[in-house]
């Protein structure tokens, strides 16, 4: 397993819609291995393939709260259902550095996805889960969780993050 180097805003990269994969064999699982570690190694706990820079609709999560890892795999995700009940959540993204917003997100869903081993699921997720989920489903279609915020907001922090960008360019 190897840790990838994540694409962090402002970068067009994010941006794109990820592809659908065709199969999940050998190469997408080593993929997913990888954004697992890159994600433990980030201390995230969610990571679409697009923020390694691949566009392919892939993401990985671990919410365990304790030493124990619980990952999860999802290739093809697709919410079949969503609560109309809201609920708030601290967001934050590893994309997205050291920035952190409340965000309103149905409190619970339920997602079709292809596991590990290709075979199809079905996830009826609530609370940390459903956020996390729709969070990192959000990557696949090229949307940040800042883009819910508002316009003067999402710019602050777009130009903070390329301040810290230029600063920390290597000359």
């Amino acid at each position: 397993m190897t840790v990838k180097t994540i694409v962090t805003e402002p970068n067009k990269i994010l941006r794109q819609i990820s592809k659908p994969v065709d199969n999940v064999g050998k190469e997408e699982q080593d993929l997913m291995d990888d954004m697992l570690e890159t994600m433990y190694d980030a201390n995230g706990i969610g990571l679409a393939a697009i923020q390694i820079g691949i566009p392919k609709r892939i993401i990985v999560m671990d919410i365990a709260k304790d030493e124990k890892r619980e990952p999860r795999y999802f290739v093809n995700p697709v919410i079949v259902n969503k609560d109309p009940i809201k609920k708030t959540h601290e967001e934050g993204c590893l994309s997205v550095p050291e920035q952190f917003a409340e965000i309103d997100r149905p409190s619970k869903c339920e997602v079709e996805y292809l596991d590990y081993n290709g075979k199809k699921q079905l996830l009826k997720a609530e609370g940390l889960l459903a956020t996390c989920i729709q969070h990192e489903m959000d990557h696949l279609e090229g949307i940040l969780f800042i883009d819910y915020l508002s316009k003067l907001k999402r710019s602050m922090i777009i130009k903070k993050l390329s301040k810290l960008k230029s600063n920390t360019a290597v000359i």
